[in-house]
Protein backbone atom coordinates (compact mmCIF):
# COMPACT_ATOMS: atom_id res chain seq x y z
CA UNK A 1 0.00 0.00 0.00
CA UNK A 2 1.29 3.65 -0.71
CA UNK A 3 2.07 5.71 2.20
CA UNK A 4 0.23 8.18 3.28
CA UNK A 5 2.05 11.80 3.24
CA UNK A 6 0.81 14.35 5.65
CA UNK A 7 1.67 18.43 6.09
CA UNK A 8 3.40 17.31 9.25
CA UNK A 9 5.55 14.42 7.65
CA UNK A 10 6.12 15.70 3.98
CA UNK A 11 9.50 17.09 4.99
CA UNK A 12 10.95 14.38 6.20
CA UNK A 13 9.03 11.59 4.48
CA UNK A 14 9.30 12.99 0.91
CA UNK A 15 11.88 16.02 0.87
CA UNK A 16 14.54 14.55 2.96
CA UNK A 17 13.99 10.90 0.96
CA UNK A 18 17.31 10.00 -0.43
CA UNK A 19 15.58 8.25 -3.72
CA UNK A 20 12.47 9.23 -6.09
CA UNK A 21 9.51 9.74 -4.13
CA UNK A 22 6.28 9.36 -6.57
CA UNK A 23 3.40 11.36 -4.22
CA UNK A 24 -0.22 11.64 -5.72
CA UNK A 25 -2.28 14.21 -4.50
CA UNK A 26 -6.09 13.30 -4.14
CA UNK A 27 -9.52 13.44 -2.34
CA UNK A 28 -12.63 10.75 -1.61
CA UNK A 29 -14.75 12.78 -3.70
CA UNK A 30 -12.81 13.03 -6.47
CA UNK A 31 -14.05 9.66 -8.96
CA UNK A 32 -10.51 9.88 -10.92
CA UNK A 33 -8.72 10.04 -8.21
CA UNK A 34 -10.31 7.31 -6.69
CA UNK A 35 -9.66 5.00 -9.84
CA UNK A 36 -6.18 5.75 -9.78
CA UNK A 37 -5.75 4.68 -6.27
CA UNK A 38 -5.31 1.09 -7.35
CA UNK A 39 -2.86 1.95 -9.92
CA UNK A 40 -0.82 3.77 -7.23
CA UNK A 41 -1.03 1.29 -4.94
CA UNK A 42 0.28 -0.67 -7.17
CA UNK A 43 3.02 1.12 -8.30
CA UNK A 44 4.01 1.32 -4.16
CA UNK A 45 4.46 -2.58 -4.28
CA UNK A 46 6.26 -3.36 -7.41
CA UNK A 47 8.85 -0.61 -6.83
CA UNK A 48 9.20 -0.62 -3.15
CA UNK A 49 12.69 -1.41 -3.28
CA UNK A 50 13.73 1.14 -5.51
CA UNK A 51 11.27 4.17 -4.99
CA UNK A 52 8.78 5.56 -2.02
CA UNK A 53 5.58 5.87 -3.18
CA UNK A 54 2.39 7.69 -1.48
CA UNK A 55 -0.76 9.80 -1.08
CA UNK A 56 -1.93 13.35 0.03
CA UNK A 57 -5.27 13.69 0.71
CA UNK A 58 -5.96 17.27 -0.31
CA UNK A 59 -8.53 18.04 2.00
CA UNK A 60 -6.41 16.92 5.13
CA UNK A 61 -3.08 18.95 4.12
CA UNK A 62 -4.37 22.07 2.54
CA UNK A 63 -0.69 23.73 3.35
CA UNK A 64 1.16 20.68 1.03
CA UNK A 65 -1.15 21.14 -1.52
CA UNK A 66 -0.68 24.97 -1.63
CA UNK A 67 3.23 25.06 -1.27
CA UNK A 68 2.91 23.09 -4.47
CA UNK A 69 0.29 24.69 -6.35
CA UNK A 70 -2.08 22.00 -6.61
CA UNK A 71 -5.35 23.33 -8.31
CA UNK A 72 -6.00 20.06 -10.04
CA UNK A 73 -6.94 16.32 -8.95
CA UNK A 74 -5.43 13.74 -9.28
CA UNK A 75 -2.08 15.01 -9.82
CA UNK A 76 1.20 13.07 -9.35
CA UNK A 77 4.89 14.58 -8.15
CA UNK A 78 7.86 12.46 -8.78
CA UNK A 79 9.95 14.83 -6.22
CA UNK A 80 13.84 13.46 -6.39
CA UNK A 81 16.30 15.54 -4.17
CA UNK A 82 13.82 17.88 -2.45
CA UNK A 83 12.95 18.49 -6.16
CA UNK A 84 9.54 17.92 -8.33
CA UNK A 85 11.29 16.61 -11.57
CA UNK A 86 8.14 15.39 -13.20
CA UNK A 87 4.53 15.35 -12.90
CA UNK A 88 1.45 13.63 -14.35
CA UNK A 89 -2.45 15.71 -13.46
CA UNK A 90 -5.39 14.16 -14.08
CA UNK A 91 -5.65 10.21 -14.32
CA UNK A 92 -3.54 8.25 -16.86
CA UNK A 93 -2.50 4.53 -17.89
CA UNK A 94 -0.34 3.04 -15.56
CA UNK A 95 2.15 3.03 -18.06
CA UNK A 96 2.58 6.60 -18.29
CA UNK A 97 3.52 6.47 -14.92
CA UNK A 98 6.36 3.55 -15.33
CA UNK A 99 7.90 5.57 -18.06
CA UNK A 100 8.70 8.73 -15.38
CA UNK A 101 9.68 6.67 -12.90
CA UNK A 102 12.02 4.66 -14.80
CA UNK A 103 13.34 8.12 -16.25
CA UNK A 104 13.89 9.52 -13.03
CA UNK A 105 14.61 7.08 -10.38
Amino acid sequence: MAAVYTDANFQTEVLNANRLTVVDFWAPWCGPCLALGPTIDALSIEYADKINVGKVNVDENPNTSMEYGITSIPCVLFIKDGKVVDKQVGAAQKSAYIKKIEQHA
